[in-house]
Parts: C-alpha cells; sequence; structure tokens
C-alpha cells in the first residue's frame, strides 16, 4: 500500500489516502512504458514530406553532350540527380507513420505511468478545487502552495471551464481530464496533479 496526503488548496494537509498498488498493475511495467512512448511519439509524425524523382522535375531529356571525345565526365539529361536542379535518386514519399496499441495496454502503460509517479513523490493530491470566478493568480497561488514549481500535468475529473480559464495562462501548467490521461502526457510533466474524487475515479 501507498499512503499519499490530501492537501487543500492553501497546501495544508487534511488526510492520508491509501492506495493499493495492485489497482495500478502492481508494479511499473518499464517494456510496456516504452512501447507507449514510442508510439505517442511515433504518432505526433506528419509524414507529409515529398521530394521529386527525376521523372517528375521540368527539363528536356535530351543527353547534354555526347559520350565520347568532348573530355567531359559522361553524363546523360539535366533531369539527372547529379546535376543542380536535377531529381532526388532516392525521393523521399509520404508515409504514414502511425502505431496502434490495443486499449487495454494503453489502460496498463498509463496505471505504470501513475505508479512510477507515485514511487517518485511526484503526485499530488487535492481534496477539491473550487473557483469563483475565473483568476490566474488563485491557480498559481494553490500551485505555489504545494510546492510545485516545474512542468505540471492537472488532470481533472471532468471538463471545467472556470479552471482551464484560470490555468491556461500559467506556462508550467497543461491540463486534461481523467479520461483522456495517457503515459505520454504523465511522463512529459514533473508533477501530476490531481483531485481526490479523480483518483478514485482512475483506481475504479
Amino acid at each position: 500500500m501507498i499512503e499519499i496526503p490530501i492537501y487543500n488548496q492553501a497546501g495544508h494537509e487534511v488526510e492520508k489516502f491509501q492506495i493499493d498498488e495492485a489497482k495500478l498493475g502492481g508494479e511499473v511495467r518499464l517494456a510496456l512504458l516504452k512501447q507507449a512512448l514510442v508510439m505517442y511519439h511515433a504518432n505526433k509524425r506528419q509524414g507529409t514530406v515529398r521530394t521529386l524523382a527525376r521523372g517528375e522535375v521540368a527539363g528536356s531529356t535530351r543527353k547534354v553532350f555526347r559520350q565520347k571525345g568532348t573530355g567531359n565526365a559522361r553524363t546523360g539529361g539535366i533531369r539527372n540527380p547529379i546535376k543542380k536542379g536535377g531529381g532526388h535518386a532516392k525521393q523521399k514519399r509520404p508515409k504514414d507513420w502511425r502505431l496502434a496499441m490495443p486499449k487495454k495496454a494503453r489502460r496498463l502503460a498509463r496505471n505504470s505511468a501513475i505508479l512510477s509517479k507515485l514511487q517518485s513523490n511526484e503526485v499530488r493530491v487535492l481534496d477539491e478545487i473550487k473557483l469563483e470566478q475565473p483568476k490566474t493568480r488563485v491557480v498559481a497561488g494553490i500551485l505555489k502552495a504545494l510546492g510545485i514549481d516545474r512542468r505540471c500535468l492537472l488532470a481533472l475529473p471532468q471538463h471545467d471551464e472556470l479552471i482551464e480559464r484560470s490555468a491556461r495562462n500559467l506556462s508550467q501548467a497543461r491540463l486534461t481530464t481523467v479520461a483522456q490521461l495517457n503515459a505520454w502526457d504523465i511522463l512529459q510533466n514533473r508533477t501530476l496533479l490531481l483531485t481526490k474524487a479523480g483518483l478514485e475515479q482512475i483506481l475504479a
């Protein structure tokens, strides 16, 4: 069992929360985490690069000069790859770099990422976040009270427009929902910030 403190918005500990590692897979699966990170990284690639082959560039196909007797190196038309403005010898074509993982594997990779954060003491849990109006200063004060000074991923139980408008101007804060949590986002940020309701939602 892992015991983590629950804080209020002022940064004071209000209770303890027990987490059973078995609900998060029992152990950190490094091979699965690597597979998930490779997939998410590959899926960000556009793969839209394209270059012209020698048959696609503009220009004549006529041989520039005769093969022998001129003292020049042997050459063909002006569109061959060794000429300036010629086509590419090994041209690039659009390619789909996307990879896939089963849904259960992605979920298990997410749980392994959360468990690794818990073991590294890089998870902060709030009892709740309540804002009366959108104020960036309030969210910045919460992060400061919790000792968060690096990149932080704030995962909410559900979309909250007040919190989103309050946190979107903070350079170190990233927002998502618990349903959209994935291993890439968790490991790309130093601290994972959850609410108690969001943590219970993950464990359920």
